[in-house]
């Protein structure tokens, strides 16, 4: 035997692991990996023990339980599977049964609590088909892809029953922080019975005197008309930094939906149009302006864009010489309609383009933070060739991904299951 138990003293357990050495050193790794999780087995097993009762009566609340005696059952670890006959309990009259080393080993179904992080970590990255594969290749431990993805909603569940209930804190952060800049968007994903809808995405970004961003929280919900769940979620993550910087200043940053001014005009005392929208536009501008000459049209859109972002009163001096533009007859239809649309865009947001005071207080002017999450959040992992998505599967991916990709949440997550339980084995 590679691996042999030696003893088990009080807490500390102790194994003899040994391998053959070959003249392959990829061979050799292999065997090592081999041996290394048939000790990972025995110890866990060892350790699943130590959660175990002696087989005396037990209170659950007002509740007496008494032991049935010990059934064996087969648990699911990062090295393997391991049987462990443990005590399960059940009231006289017999009825609903309970194992107390399952609840006191935070076990997640039949998978212990490292196993389930392990797992649902790599499936909020990738599908269960990768999630396999890299097991596999890279760990020594086949699973059942059925079993993966049963494991990762498992967790997943819990993410999301407990968002109202577990705060997370934000991590030390090396300097005070001045701003805090809350961005929403949305991004078109395929679900199985209703097609094309739009996932939300939310960002609240953190930022110090200068400007630097130091800390990003990342949200995600899947498509709902009116969007109440998901605004509930942003209002609580915003009340919640409240607390902690009551003294920031609270900006919203977003493109031109009105319903997401709507709820920023609310939650925050500055409002910023993103400037890449509001360049984008110009584009169109310049076409009006020099219909017949390319050169021209590129430098009046560089001298326009560099005026919208240094210059205060710029945007409204755009809207101006856009009007002035519209009583041109000499417009073709398109660039009539173009110029149009321009002028309505700078008309509803000139108000929130002073990007040269925005800049010298040191705010930011871009959401690009937020389009980037609706690519990273969403279409990296629900929009691949040929994906589509039921709801609570998405949403459970959504809630995965949202905590991984957030900076010490995940870590916070496991740090509560460890201290509270988890629901779902309960």
């Amino acid at each position: 035997m590679p691996v042999s138990m030696i003893s088990i003293d009080g807490t500390t357990v102790t194994v003899e692991v040994k391998v053959e050495l070959s003249r392959s050193m990829l061979n050799t790794e292999e065997a090592i990996l081999a041996s290394l999780n048939e000790a990972g087995c025995q110890l866990t097993q060892a350790a699943l023990k130590y959660f175990d009762t002696d087989g005396s009566a037990i209170m659950v609340g007002e509740t007496k339980l008494t032991s049935k005696g010990e059934v064996a059952k087969v648990y699911q670890t990062p090295y393997g599977e391991v049987e462990v006959s443990r005590h399960v309990y059940q009231t006289v009259q017999g009825g609903k049964t309970f194992c107390p080393l399952e609840r006191d080993g935070r076990l997640v179904i039949t998978a212990t609590p490292r196993l389930a992080k392990m797992v649902s970590s790599k499936f909020a990255q990738g599908s269960s088909t990768q999630v396999a594969r890299d097991l596999a290749e890279n760990h020594g431990r086949p699973l059942a892809r059925s079993y993966l993805k049963t494991l990762s909603e498992a967790v997943g569940s819990v993410v999301q029953a407990k968002e109202e209930n577990w705060c997370y804190h934000v991590p030390s952060l090396a300097v005070p922080i001045t701003t805090v800049a809350v961005g929403l968007d949305g991004t078109c994903m395929l679900l199985c019975e209703q097609g094309y809808r739009e996932a939300m995405t939310g960002t609240l970004s953190l930022y110090d005197a200068d400007g630097t961003r130091q800390h990003t929280i990342y949200i995600g919900a899947t498509p709902e008309y009116g969007k109440a769940q998901f605004l509930a979620r942003m209002e609580r993550e915003i009340n919640h930094l409240k607390t902690h910087y009551s003294d920031a200043r609270y900006v919203g940053l977003a493109d031109g939906a009105a319903d997401n001014w709507r709820f920023l005009e609310h939650h925050t005392s500055v409002q910023i149009l993103d400037f890449y929208h509001a360049s984008g536009y110009l584009a169109d501008v310049a076409t009006a302006v020099h219909p017949r000459s390319k050169a021209k049209r590129s430098a009046w859109l560089n001298t326009a864009c560099h005026q919208l972002k240094h210059e205060s009163g710029s945007a409204e001096q755009l809207l101006a010489e856009m009007q002035s533009l519209a009583q041109k007859t000499s417009l073709a239809p398109a660039t009539q309609d173009k110029l149009a649309s321009a002028m309505t865009y700078y008309d509803n947001h000139h108000h929130q383009m002073d990007y040269a005071r925005f800049q010298a207080q040191h705010l930011p002017i871009g959401s690009g933070v937020t389009e980037a999450a609706c690519k990273t959040l969403v279409k990296q992992r629900l929009c691949g060739s040929g994906m589509k998505w039921k709801e609570t599967g998405a949403a459970t991916v959504l809630s995965l991904r949202a905590l991984v990709l957030t900076t010490a949440r995940w870590e916070q997550f496991w740090a509560k299951v460890n201290q509270y339980g988890f629901p779902v084995a309960a």
